[in-house]
């Protein structure tokens, strides 16, 4: 599911870098690992538990954003021999073949939880030796891996899972922007032509289960002649094809936990109508036609988050994505809700191992379900906590990710104090009504606004001049102006 991302285009001013070593003081972010789990990290590596399985003739490629070391998946898509289907073929990073239940690794991952992601670095699930080594599906190294197998008909409908445990290879290490130029230009070998062939098809049945993919634009800093600026990058054909491939996995291991009786769901209510409402009005703000015969979903697809005041539009479309939580069955009995409204069917998170503390455990509940056999009982016994780790866990990520954008958009505007904005005012206060948040037209900052003449104009268009700007203090504060 989409987050706001944020990262440095460039090398970024000494004040920035200070305020951002200072937020993750303040926000008690785990801080280096400890020995007693480098020191393991540093033998498992060496020395993991491998599968008895070859796989290594699978010529799997990986990808990600550019740069990017702690590779959780990579792929393989290939046409079936009769039918007009096609075969894909998904490795996980499998972690559990070097985190030992109830060691020193697996202390301090159920600590951290998830990976988290500032800026200018990231602090890391489990130490670089794995999450950026020997676990990870580096080009050319031999890992071991859960690997899916996932049969589609011509309609990019599944017809047959598996996973195993495999030994795997990948031959690419592939940036989504190298992806998109082989699509577009028709230089793609048909692996990667396939990817792009299946993304399409997979879109069209979400459509038709009424899901809904958003696709958020990413802010980037970026640096100019000594100041700074902040844009929406919008997200490309190609990284929508690859979020396909891992919901399709996604889904498929959920229908494995729910046929065997015991797993753990990604769940998402339906968002109430009040919240549809509220972006109801901030489309009429940001001059986004929404007829009332036209619903949430198809707005959204036809929105081109490559133009400014969609990006706002969809960036505040992730409200509905709130009330996102784990849910645990056993017995059969499913949780109430067991669907993701935004996948609109059941779903589980279980490609992101390296970086997301619960999905080593659907991983093995599925390896367990597909060979007939319960579960290990290191992942039963851990099973009743795993919602409630991943919701703090999820509670400091978001944390740092709206402290983080408190910082960089503070650095932006720190020398334009008293200027003047066009702005809308995308979300107010519940309990006060005269203090919300307003989504400026350019540059792409969102804001805290408070005014002293009542309550704010939710959905409303307005000029706001700013108040304050300062990056020590992670805060950017606007009024009408």
């Amino acid at each position: 599911m989409p987050r706001r991302h944020l990262h440095t285009a460039g090398a970024a001013e000494a004040p920035l870098r200070s305020a951002l070593r200072t937020l993750r003081t303040e926000l008690d972010v785990p801080g280096p690992f400890p020995p007693a789990v480098l020191a393991e990290a540093d033998a498992v590596a060496r020395a993991p538990r491998l599968p008895d399985r070859d796989a290594t003739d699978l010529p799997l490629f990986t990808v990600d954003p550019p740069g990017s070391t702690d590779l959780d998946q990579a792929m393989h898509l290939a046409r079936a021999p009769h039918g007009g289907g096609c075969t894909v073929h998904y490795a996980i990073a499998d972690v559990a073949a070097f985190v030992a239940p109830g060691g020193a690794l697996d202390a301090e991952a159920h600590r951290r939880v998830t990976t988290l992601y500032f800026p200018d670095g990231k602090i890391p699930l489990h130490p670089p030796a794995l999450s950026e080594g020997a676990a990870s599906l580096l080009p050319g190294q031999t890992a071991p891996a859960l690997l899916w197998r996932i049969d589609l008909d011509a309609d990019g409908r599944t017809v047959r899972t598996e996973v195993r445990r495999a030994l795997v290879r990948s031959r690419a290490r592939l940036d989504y922007a190298d992806v998109q130029r082989q699509i577009d230009t028709g230089t793609a070998e048909e692996p990667l032509a396939l990817l792009a062939a299946v993304g399409r098809l997979r879109q069209r049945l979400e459509i038709a289960r009424g899901g809904i993919s958003l696709s958020v634009p990413e802010q980037e800093i970026v640096e100019r002649e000594g100041s700074y600026d902040l844009e929406f990058r919008a997200p490309l054909p190609a990284e929508g094809f690859n979020a396909q491939i891992s919901l399709l996995t996604g889904m498929a291991a959920a229908d494995l936990m729910t046929a065997c009786g015991t797993g753990i769901l990604r769940t998402l209510p339906t968002a109430p109508h009040g919240a549809v409402a509220r972006l109801r009005r901030t489309a009429a703000a940001l001059r986004i036609d929404w007829p009332h015969h036209v619903s949430y979903a198809d707005l959204v697809r036809s929105l081109d988050p490559r133009e400014p005041r969609c990006a706002a539009f969809l960036q505040e479309c992730t409200i509905l994505l709130r009330g996102a939580g784990y849910s645990v069955f056993r017995g059969g009995v499913l949780p109430s809700p067991s669907v993701h409204a935004a996948v609109a069917d059941e779903y589980t998170h279980c490609t992101a191992p390296l970086r997301r503390l619960v999905d080593r455990y659907t991983g093995e509940l599925c390896v367990a379900a597909v060979a007939g056999r319960e579960p290990p009982e290191w992942v039963t016994a851990a099973l009743d906590g795993l919602p409630k780790e991943m919701e703090t866990g999820a509670r400091r990520a978001n944390t740092v990710e709206r402290e983080c954008v408190d910082v960089v958009e503070a650095a932006l505007l720190k020398d334009r104090l008293g200027e003047t904005f066009d702005a809308c005012v995308v979300d107010v206060r519940d309990d006060d009504p005269a203090v919300g948040t307003a989504q400026l037209a350019d540059p792409a900052v969102v804001g805290r606004i408070e005014s002293a003449d009542g309550p704010l104009p939710l959905g409303e268009r307005l000029l706001v001049r700013l108040i304050e700007a300062n990056p020590g203090r992670q805060k950017v504060l606007f009024a009408p102006a």
